[in-house]
């Protein structure tokens, strides 16, 4: 009992004294007793499991049907949906630290419960001023010589943005830091939690946007808004009371470390007398006696000096700060990098590929059954995971991991230079001779008799009519492919697409294998800033990847940026091997 409680304190992960064997009988055993499905119903797993899932199905559902709207609301053009995209990568990736230090400074059920409220609501309210705008949109243009518009359009970004830090807030809170407690530190138990949270989100990826689509497809946007908004207020209840049930039957969640809750109530009236003009003086009753504690009890009376306005801001830099600090001293660091260069990518079933794809001939409705067969292999890495990491260890599962993913893209590379490709080095020249254009663009029009072009945009093809439109997962297709035109070759995007499919295996489960890493190897006290810093880094990685985009925005270029996104995934492994390598080392010197 002790080692646990030791364990908890300092973040670790209690040792298994018991074989995984063992556990499976006593598991059976238990399942075979009459009333034990119900005690598993009413158990903090199964909750958890059915909170998550409200929360997975009602985001998917919103993060497609916000583009849609967005491209919708401004005319069938993807401004609105690219500066959306900026905004919530931007707002991540400045403030990622600082809600990651929000969720450890304060009690776990009152962070839930308000991360919960604010996403719900604040979705909520954007649905109702979407469908205010849907309905009366030409009246709305008439008022204040169009500025109300403008007005409405920043409204939904925001507070769509809003709506998405606090979805990290309650992602990082529960998967992070929930579930490790739930398990009771216990690495087989966290494992199959870990897997089976990624597949209700693989499923839900595929379903939500699916059913969504459905209903603004049949009936409109304005049904499309009100069935968001019913779905958000309806999770609201039912997530609060499951989440609450949670936190009352495992006593652990109340307890937080010692430190942070005295840190807590200094910094509580540290800042009440700042607002009310005081100066600080420490009291030595609430000096902590660490290091962390007494660096911060320092700036804040560096900051004393400076207006109240410049206080704050310099105790939010501070907290980033001391928040990025905290995520590289971490031991875990190259393998959380190694995590985040993968974002880096367009091998994945984006808007992106999905793009290219139908630029390549390959309809929608094809695409959304390649998408239901990357579900599968994606729920594939997590079962792979399970069983690897129970016979392999945690570190060896995700070198394995590695491999396979590495290999996998390894066919997306041969399709670029496979027949079929449309690769076309010469259109990166920048100055060419007017001779030597001619040529080019003879030998470049010969090589795109399989290329077609996209209207309304490069990443999402539009058109007036909704009834031919197929939703997906995060673009819009539609089967208008030419019918008297085909490609000269379909080899260069079979291996593309069973690289990606494939890959999605090893990616799967190289990505549990490092959230385990990250909430075992995390001190209690800092797994909030230090995930909140990861998603930063992921973020901060998915936009060099519409970087990329925005730089090579042709078919043509499309093998180019398969080429880059491999040598970043196969620098993120490489990452990962260099923390591999160090963990092995050390347990070989304390053994």
């Amino acid at each position: 009992m002790s080692q646990r409680a030791d364990a908890s304190q300092c973040g670790g992960v209690v040792v298994e004294f018991e074989s995984d064997d063992i556990r499976e009988e006593r598991a059976k055993r238990a399942r075979n007793i009459p009333g034990s499905a119900l005690i598993y119903l009413k158990g903090p797993k199964f909750l958890i499991y059915v909170s998550g899932a409200l929360s997975m199905w009602g985001d998917r559902m919103w993060h497609f049907a916000i583009s849609v709207f967005l491209i919708e609301l401004y005319g069938r053009n993807l401004l609105l949906t690219a500066v959306f995209g900026l905004v919530v990568a931007g707002s991540v990736l400045l403030l990622g630290a600082l809600i990651g230090d929000w969720v450890d400074r304060n009690p776990r059920n009152k962070v839930a419960h308000a991360s919960l409220f604010i996403q719900n609501i604040s979705v909520t309210v954007c649905s109702i001023v979407l469908m205010l705008v849907f309905s009366y949109k030409q009246r709305i243009e008439e008022i204040w010589d169009g500025w109300l518009t403008v007005v409405c359009y920043t409204v939904v970004i925001i507070l769509a943005d809003v709506a998405n830090l606090a979805s990290t807030a309650l992602t990082i809170a529960i998967q992070r830091d929930w579930i490790v407690v739930i398990t009771g530190y216990n690495r087989g138990h966290l494992a199959g939690m870990n897997a089976t949270m990624r597949r209700i989100d693989q499923v839900t990826n595929i379903l939500a946007p699916l059913a969504v689509g459905q209903v603004m497809t049949l009936a409109s946007n304005v049904v499309g808004c009100g069935f968001i908004l019913g779905w958000n207020l309806v999770s609201l209840i039912v997530e609060f009371f499951f989440l609450s049930r949670v936190y009352r039957i495992v006593p652990a969640l109340s307890i937080k470390p010692p430190s942070v809750e005295v840190d807590q109530v200094f910094l509580q009236r540290t800042e009440r007398r700042m607002l009310q003009g005081e100066s600080i003086v420490s009291p030595p009753q609430l000096q902590p006696l660490t290091e962390g504690n007494c660096n911060t009890s320092l700036k804040l009376k560096e900051i004393t000096n400076l207006p109240l306005c410049f206080q704050r801001f310099r105790w939010l830099v501070s907290t980033c700060k001391d928040g990025w600090r905290a995520y590289y001293r971490q031991p875990v660091f190259l393998a959380g990098m190694g995590l985040a260069f993968l974002y880096t990518t367009v091998l994945g079933f984006d808007c992106i590929t999905t793009g290219y794809a139908y630029t390549q001939g390959i309809s929608g409705s094809l695409l959304s059954l390649l998408m239901g067969v990357s579900a599968i292999t994606g729920l594939m890495g997590t079962v792979m995971f399970t069983r690897l990491r129970k016979s392999y260890g945690l570190v060896n599962t995700g070198i394995i991991s590695s491999c396979l993913h590495l290999g996998c893209l390894l066919l997306c590379v041969c399709s670029v230079f496979a027949p079929g490709s449309p690769m076309d080095l010469s259109l990166l020249m920048p100055y060419i001779t007017s001779n030597s254009s001619t040529d080019l663009g003879g030998m470049a029009s010969q090589r795109q008799k399989h290329i077609y072009p996209l209207r309304g945009g490069s990443n999402q093809p539009l058109l007036p009519d909704r009834s031919s439109i197929h939703w997906t997962n995060n673009t819009v297709l539609f089967d208008n492919v030419p019918s008297d035109t085909a490609p000269e070759s379909y080899i260069s995007i079979i291996l593309l697409f069973l690289g990606v499919i494939t890959a999605r295996i090893g990616l799967w489960s190289f990505d549990l294998t490092v959230t385990q890493l990250l909430q075992e190897n995390i001190c209690e006290s800092e797994r909030g800033v230090v995930n909140g810093v990861q998603s930063s880094m992921n973020y901060l990685m998915d936009l060099l990847h519409f970087i990329m985009v925005i730089s090579a925005p042709q078919p043509q270029h499309f093998g180019i940026l398969v080429i880059i996104s491999v040598l970043f995934i196969t620098t993120g492994h490489t990452m990962y091997f260099l923390y591999a390598h160090k963990a092995k080392r050390k347990r070989r010197l304390d053994t």
